[in-house]
């Protein structure tokens, strides 16, 4: 197999600029495809993030990676954008997210249009990468009536675009609504919630549009409920001494999805991020054995 390449992209997205890496062993034949997602203050080069795309692209995938809009960070991984930090939302993430989806099928990724798509989510990435697979199986729903509506055939089927096949979610959110009243109402009065980013020490000021953005669309980001729509096969993987979300929200998700294609593994003594760090330093047996079960279940399912 030829050496696995990286290309740079932007794709316009919900709060500016979309900054996406592709890295792919061969470009001008349909491969399958997967699309990582980072989590609230991750970005594409983060510790584990660049490795594991190495890995996907070594193995035959074409690996799209990604910095959400409203992530603040720019192309050197430096929080230089605090203005879109403080206005991400969920909704926002959702549409970057399907954004990058299109331009990758669309072949605007100097990359041929894929044969098969998966996602793999991390924390809240993997809450968005949930939501957005419920998306794309209402979507194939409908699309499936309309063929038989209209009798399809071969040109009708000339343009369709590459399925969702598989899901992985690592350490993912069940709930959007991570806050106490009490803070909410803090956070309402003083307009904006300090973030510490412990890796800098910045404090990047998060305004409320966040907490907007739940209230309004509570329906459309409900997690749980969107983990019972997701028709392609999904591994959940989760930390079990994970200090940032529950492995009891990772239960939640797989008790909601109801499918028979969902396989659930909590790795004992792993936290947050499997043990990988940033700046990385190699890879930690916890993660090694995640990134294990994330490529055998994307190769089971992607063609």
């Amino acid at each position: 197999m030829a050496t696995p390449t990286l290309t740079r992209h932007v794709v316009p997205g919900a709060l500016g600029d979309i900054l996406v890496d592709v890295r792919a062993a061969g470009r001008t034949s349909p491969r399958p495809a997967a699309l990582v997602l980072h989590g609230f203050k991750g970005f594409k080069d983060w510790g584990m993030f660049p490795p594991f795309a190495e890995r996907l692209a070594q193995a035959g995938f074409t690996a799209v990676s990604c910095n959400l809009s409203g992530s603040g960070v720019d192309a050197a991984g430096e929080f230089s954008l605090p203005d879109r930090f403080a206005r991400d939302t969920y909704s926002a993430e959702l549409a970057d997210a399907a954004a990058v989806l299109a331009a990758l099928r669309a072949g605007a990724l100097d990359v041929a249009p894929p044969s098969s798509v998966g996602l793999v989510g991390h924390s809240r990435g993997g809450g968005v990468a949930v939501l957005l697979a419920a998306r794309e199986a209402a979507s194939a729903d409908a699309s499936a009536d309309a063929s038989a509506d209209a009798s399809a055939n071969a040109s009708a089927n000339a343009g369709a675009v590459a399925p969702l096949r598989a899901l992985v979610t690592w350490s993912a959110i069940a709930r959007v609504d991570r806050w106490s009243a009490e803070q909410k109402a803090e956070w309402r009065r003083r307009g904006t919630l300090d973030v510490v980013n412990t890796r800098t020490g910045q404090v990047l000021p998060l305004a409320t549009d966040v907490l907007d953005d739940v209230e309004r669309h509570a329906a459309e980001l409900d997690i749980r409920a969107a983990a019972a729509r997701v028709a392609a096969p999904w591994l959940i993987l989760h930390g079990g001494a994970d200090e940032s979300v529950p492995p009891d929200e990772a239960r939640e998700l797989f008790a909601a999805s109801g499918h028979a294609t969902t396989r659930i593994e909590v790795v004992e003594g792993a936290g947050h991020t499997f043990g990988a760090v940033h700046p990385w330093a190699g890879w930690p047996a916890p993660f090694r054995h995640a990134s294990d079960l994330t490529v055998a279940w994307l190769a089971r399912w992607l063609e």
